[in-house]
């Protein structure tokens, strides 16, 4: 009878221990922080609210500050995760960048929706080559120009002012680097929508999210998207008409309607290969669960190719 107390008292002890590291196991806790792209805010938002309803102990802090700022902080140890809105650099590569795609997106050209020739805008659309001489060279100074009549009303263009994905990958749709954008320079997505919608003379770029309302999936309030005249013929056909909505916007981005760039994928990026046991977990609920989120948000979901070479280097797939 002793021998069998002392049994049953063993295996209880087992099992409590046995218990107590599934317990451990599913309360994941600890902190993540994460810094940089606009272009990726709201989608990182929207994954750290989800994920900590999963492990309410986990800690998830967002600042965003343009690609720029967060592939800076990654690099510098200050932050767990840079997101970055743009191709990764090869010496950022060399300084340890470890870059895993999470979705993607794109860049839109924007103009104010009281603009005295929006009608025509929308019907034409703006070649590239038009956008090039507003933003690059400056021989495109006036609407008249941009819509085809003698008009001599001006345009006031705007970039951002930050090192950014954006306008990175806009000037790079035009041939250049950020560098090179000619326009006002204001800071951040909300602050570039913010100073298109006040100047009705005003066009500007910006990533989907901040170009379209997150309630309605239409355009910002104040602000259109301009279409653009991919096959250059001076009007928008009807196979280059998706700009009315967001949805229509990333069904167009998923099945390669609209150019890339200024489509082009977004990234994690973390500074040498994860190891901290609640970033790993992170990031492989991102590219599996987490990507269940990603329509609504207003995102586009990568390949299972791409979402599974993630897996991969973060050593979580064969």
């Amino acid at each position: 009878m002793r021998n069998t107390l002392i049994l049953l008292s063993l295996l209880f002890m087992i099992s409590n221990v046995l218990i107590a590291e599934q317990t451990a196991e599913v309360e994941l806790k600890g902190t993540i922080s994460i810094s940089g792209a606009w272009a990726l805010y709201p989608m990182a938002v929207k994954w750290a609210e989800e994920f900590q309803k999963i492990y309410p102990k986990v800690r998830i802090d967002i600042q965003a500050g343009g690609a720029g700022k967060g592939m800076a902080d990654v690099l510098a140890g200050m932050v767990d995760i840079g997101s970055v809105s743009r191709e990764i650099y090869p010496p950022e590569i060399d300084k340890g960048a470890f870059p895993i795609p999470v979705t993607k997106d794109a860049v839109v050209p924007t103009v104010n929706a009281q603009n005295p020739f929006l009608t025509e805008i929308l019907k034409r659309g703006v070649k590239r080559e038009t956008f090039g001489g507003i933003w690059i060279t400056g021989e495109v100074k006036t609407w008249g120009e941009v819509i085809g009549r003698e008009e001599k009303t001006s345009i006031h263009v705007y970039t951002r002012s930050d090192a950014c994905g954006a306008a990175k990958t806009w000037a790079v749709y035009l041939g250049k680097e950020q560098e090179d954008l000619l326009g006002v320079g204001v800071y951040g997505d909300p602050g570039l929508a913010e100073a298109v919608r006040r100047d009705r003379l005003g066009i500007g770029f910006n990533n989907i999210n901040y170009a379209y309302d997150a309630k309605t999936k239409l355009p910002v309030a104040g602000i259109k998207v301009i279409p653009i005249d991919i096959n250059g013929n001076s009007r928008i056909d009807e196979e280059e008409n998706f700009y009315n909505t967001r949805e229509e916007l990333t069904d167009a981005i998923n099945r390669g309607a609209y150019p890339s760039p200024p489509a082009r994928d977004l990234y994690f990026v973390t500074k040498g290969k994860p190891e901290k046991k609640v970033l790993v977990e992170f990031l492989k609920w991102v590219l599996t669960e987490g990507q269940s989120y990603v329509p609504e948000t207003g995102y586009i979901p990568l390949s299972k190719e791409k979402l599974d070479s993630g897996l991969k280097k973060i050593g979580m797939k064969e």
